[in-house]
């Protein structure tokens, strides 16, 4: 007993210290790109979205209370989190416009910022219909599985047809993905299906990610702020225009995440994890930035693959007589697995934040010539 309570001891136990960590590592991030690259204007927008949200958080989080908007927690997962129930969801309503709005300022006239926050809102009130119909249900289930990724598709599929008229879709050839080293896979009208899929995992990744007190929020800051570094380093002048959407987005849950942290007075919901991960495919996809958006996001990725293998390994285990089969993880997704294995909230989260920087910074150095 005293070795685990000695263990315990030595990780940082204040959540409020390390957002605020968490947001100088990422506020020094764009203050050297801007300092080092031409045309990088990434810490403006990172600033004034994250002060906006922050703002609206304290004026808009009492108001969700009021309206009773309280949360439905599953009963079949941790027992810990049982106590979490009646927190105020829905919170990506409040930030999730901001970081739209103050994206879309960087270049009004780029109708590709049109289209991410169309793509975007629409995720948002899909997750909302989501969240709403939870709440009056009184259920932690909401849409049927297969209504609301029908909703995705229609929006998804909305956004593909705009993007792919537009000649958005790919680089320099319609179509083609950039990967690593400069390779280049010229996939062609394969980018549609490629897309869909990317625009519905990474929506539905998201989602499962949000399952921890800033989890979500702390990752979605750091992966959008990783997407907007490297569409500045990659050479031929970068993209600014994408670069500082994502630069706002990642401010926007910035300065949700001051009200976010454990223990969490609001909840972005799926109002704002559906519109994260649309947020990023959509940048993935209009930056030709795919392979990053893989590689960056891979706490999402983990994440959705432990939801899919924990299934899978159960139905292939499963006794026809008892119905019971073998779990491949304590509980799905991830974060959950490491929970139940004595690990706190708050040193989950603490650890996939840094996984998540460091798979930045790998995402980072592999643009080095």
């Amino acid at each position: 007993m005293p070795q685990p309570l000695q263990l315990k001891a030595r990780w940082p136990s204040d959540p409020r210290r390390s957002a605020g960590l968490l947001g100088l590592v990422l506020l020094i991030a764009t203050l050297s790109s801007d300092l080092l690259v031409p045309n990088s204007l990434l810490t403006p927008p990172l600033l004034l979205a994250a002060g906006i949200s922050a703002l609206v958080c304290r004026w808009g989080v009492p108001r969700l209370r009021a309206l009773k908007l309280g949360q439905v927690i599953r009963t079949e997962g941790p027992q810990a989190h049982q106590s979490k129930a009646g927190t105020p969801t829905m919170g990506g309503l409040l930030v999730v416009p901001v970081g739209v709005l103050v994206g879309g300022l960087i270049s009004p006239e780029d109708p590709r910022l049109l289209g991410l926050a169309a793509l975007t809102l629409a995720a948002m009130a899909i997750g909302a219909i989501d969240d709403w119909s939870s709440l009056t249900k009184r259920t932690n289930t909401g849409l049927s599985p297969r209504g609301k990724l029908l909703l995705q598709a229609a929006a998804a599929g909305g956004f593909l047809i705009w993007a792919g008229a537009a000649g958005w879709l790919g680089g320099a050839e319609a179509g083609d993905v950039a990967l690593p080293l400069g390779w280049v896979l010229p996939l062609g009208l394969l980018i549609w299906p490629l897309g869909l899929f990317v625009l519905l995992a990474e929506s539905n990744a998201t989602n499962l990610t949000d399952g921890l007190d800033g989890l979500a929020a702390g990752c979605g800051a750091i992966v959008f702020s990783g997407l907007g570094l490297q569409l500045m380093l990659r050479g031929n002048e970068g993209d600014p225009v994408l670069a500082g959407f994502c630069a706002a987005m990642a401010g926007c849950w910035l300065g949700f995440l001051a009200f976010n942290h454990n223990p969490a007075r609001v909840f972005m919901g799926d109002t704002g994890s559906l519109a994260m991960g649309a947020a990023l495919a959509g940048v993935g996809l209009l930056g030709n930035s795919l392979w990053p958006l893989l590689l960056m996001g891979g706490v999402f990725l983990a994440e959705s693959l432990s939801v899919i293998l924990q299934v899978w390994v159960f139905k292939a285990t499963k006794n026809p007589t008892t119905g019971q089969g073998r779990r491949l993880f304590r509980m799905a997704p991830l974060h959950h697995h490491f929970e139940l294995g004595g690990m706190n909230e708050v040193a989950v989260v603490n650890r996939f934040w840094l996984v998540s920087l460091l798979l930045v910074v790998l995402g980072l150095l592999l643009l080095l010539p």
